[in-house]
């Protein structure tokens, strides 16, 4: 599954401004709400039952916030480049500069998981993590994310 399928250029956010993970969450909840016409304290409240079960952040900086939601009839991802690091819980103890928001329809099952595992497989590629923190430009970074994996590293 291709990224392309599930980010749009309007779904990319270059500069995320935010002073901590719950600001974080709540930032992104609301811009993928207004992007999809859902209410955004739904999709927060979806996100942090996530983040309560165990940290989305894997380590190297990234973390990828999910959740299932009823009211989607497809998976959909928002990317955050935040312009300064803040702390997670992730795994490796490291703040996080890069996330990757995906929420999936509630009946998604193996599509949820797949779509997961190529995000972090992406974003832990170090050339893409690299060429994702090195730019500003929503467009350079909707390119970098949705270049074909043989290409990107």
């Amino acid at each position: 599954m291709p990224l392309a399928d599930l980010v749009r250029p309007n779904a990319v956010i270059p500069a995320l401004k935010a002073a901590s993970k719950y600001q974080t969450i709540k930032q992104l909840a609301a811009r993928a709400a207004g992007l999809l016409g859902l209410h955004a304290p739904a999709v927060f409240n979806t996100l942090m039952r996530t983040e309560r079960r165990g940290s989305t952040g894997i380590g190297n900086g990234i973390a990828i916030p999910h959740g299932e939601i009823a009211k989607l009839d497809r998976l959909f991802g928002l990317f955050a480049r935040l312009e300064r690091p803040v702390d997670f819980g992730a795994l490796d103890g490291e703040p996080v500069d890069l996330i990757f928001l995906l929420l999936a329809p509630e009946a998604a099952g193996v599509d949820h998981l797949k779509a997961l595992a190529r995000i972090a497989r992406l974003l832990r590629d170090p050339h893409v993590a690299a060429r994702l923190r090195e730019s500003g430009d929503a467009a350079v970074l909707f390119a970098v994310l949705t270049i074909p994996q043989s290409e990107a590293a």
